[in-house]
């Protein structure tokens, strides 16, 4: 009798019967995942997630021991802004990156033995890393408004310019001179240039473009959310109650953008705080396990 295979897809069914995600363990799915599958770098954090693929509106997190799999509203390769106002609005996005930070400090660190074997990750330096990125977050909780002036004056500007310039070092090959791709080149250079004039843009500019932003952003989630809530739970099946509480957190919160403008701009800015700190004491937590680890081998 041969071995029946199975794919991921084949047991994917019941997310167009009402169920939002299924779970299916690794050792039921004999075949790789297809082509069709792709990797997905920016997602909303998720707890023992290690890696994220896409395939039209199907979202899977690997974990250790199985498949995550939920059905998305849009698919972001085709529609993006649907999929962060609908599939990811803000306070989801900050809520599950709250939840992944504070669970990876209770968790232990992955596959300690193969991090040690190959010093991928030594203690030391998780240690020294972690120690940084907290003190950075203490220093934003504390001085949000400091820390916001020195986002947009500084920090965004010489991101802009990094990106552009290593954009342009793609595009180009030295010796001999030749520009390789000229799109890509062009790209750069608009990147670069527009890093460069984002220092001389005035701090206005930077806090009614951020609210704007947020303001859309939240609007549109809650009209999104409260629209499907309107036609039942089945509607939202990954979860009524908490998409309809968001919809009206989110709702109240943009009407607070231009009551509170500044006050909201810090409230952001304590919110990443929170989140830059988090993941400077998973970083110190996973490096103290890593020293004991050592120790005790």
């Amino acid at each position: 009798m041969g071995l029946i295979m199975s794919r991921l897809d084949d047991f994917l069914d019941p997310l167009h019967h009402g169920i939002w995600e299924v779970d299916v363990p690794k050792e039921s799915v004999t075949e790789p995942l297809d082509p069709g599958w792709e990797v997905s770098r920016i997602n909303v954090p998720s707890p023992a997630t290690i890696a994220s693929y896409r395939k039209g509106q199907y979202h899977v997190h690997e974990t250790k021991t199985e498949w995550r799999v939920h059905l998305d509203n849009h698919d972001p390769k085709h529609h993006p802004l649907l999929h962060l106002i609908d599939d990811a609005p803000l306070l989801l996005m900050i809520g599950d990156t709250l939840v992944t930070l504070v669970s990876g400090t209770r968790n232990k660190t992955g596959n300690e033995q193969m991090i040690l074997e190959g010093q991928v990750r030594a203690w030391k330096t998780q240690i020294i890393i972690g120690l940084f990125i907290t003190i950075i977050g203490l220093f934003v909780i504390t001085r949000p408004w400091l820390s916001f002036r020195g986002t947009v004056r500084i920090f965004i500007p010489l991101v802009m310019i990094g990106l552009g310039l290593f954009t342009i070092m793609k595009s180009i090959r030295i010796e001999p001179f030749q520009v390789l791709e000229k799109g890509l080149f062009y790209r750069g250079l608009v990147i670069t240039i527009a890093g460069i004039l984002a220092f001389y843009l005035p701090l206005y500019a930077w806090i009614n473009g951020l609210l704007v932003v947020v303001f859309v952003w939240m609007l549109a989630s809650a009209v999104v959310l409260l629209g499907r809530a309107r036609k039942g739970r089945t509607a939202i099946p990954e979860g009524f109650i908490s998409r309809v509480v968001i919809a009206i957190i989110s709702l109240c919160l943009a009407v607070l953008v231009f009551m509170f403008p500044i006050g909201f701009v810090v409230f952001l800015m304590l919110n990443g705080g929170i989140v830059v700190l988090l993941i400077g004491i998973t970083l110190l937590v996973n490096g103290i396990r890593l020293k004991r680890r050592m120790e005790g081998n």
